[in-house]
């Protein structure tokens, strides 16, 4: 079945600038700008009235009427993150051998470098390069927690993924060992009062 025509729309906020050219999206913002390709998908722009972005299809599929959705929640998550921005938590979980975690920035390339020693024992040092725009700090809170924060939720959430993947227990029952670093906390750098 095709749909004639469908259509979301979106509200922009008053402190927020969305400029879209030839489907890509740039959402500048108090905290900074983003920029999103989304040349890839089939999609119309239009604004009807200031502050309202309508995202529309002609003879969509069922798929094709989905990636409308999915289009105003990647423009939407833009719009959080250079107005709140993003911060996840990662606890490190260890039975016996600490985790020994170094954070050091990159002279050149000015990104964050995760260095994880003496997991579950081992002598190899993993090392996790951060994404671009990424911060990454030890909390001073709470004992054994990693805080990550960024104005990109595609690039937080990744990082959080790399440090976690590259911790994985291999060969052993994952059941019995549980050793790790696991997002803990999903939030907004700047939280409403």
């Amino acid at each position: 079945m095709r749909y004639i025509h469908s259509q979301e729309s979106l509200t922009v906020p008053e402190n927020v600038k969305v400029h879209i050219k030839s489907r890509i999206v740039t959402v500048e913002g108090p905290r900074g700008k983003l920029v999103k390709d989304l040349s890839h998908l089939a999609v119309n722009f239009s604004q009807p009235v200031k502050g309202t972005i309508n995202i529309e299809i002609h003879h969509g599929s069922r798929k094709n009427v989905a990636t409308l959705r999915t289009v105003r929640t990647l423009i939407n998550n833009l719009i959080v993150g250079v107005t709140k921005g993003f911060k996840y938590k990662m606890r490190y979980v260890y039975a016996h051998f600490p985790i020994n975690v170094n954070l050091e920035k990159d002279s050149e390339t000015g990104l964050w470098e995760v260095e994880i020693r003496n997991f579950i024992g081992e002598k190899l040092v993993r090392k996790v390069i951060m994404r671009e725009g990424v911060d990454v700090e030890v909390s001073k809170a709470q004992k054994d927690e990693l805080v990550l924060s960024g104005n990109s939720l595609e690039a937080v959430s990744q990082s959080a993924a790399d440090i976690q993947q590259i911790c994985k227990v291999r060969n052993k029952d994952i059941r019995k060992f549980l050793d790790g670093m696991y997002v803990s906390e999903k939030g907004n750098i700047e939280e409403e009062a």
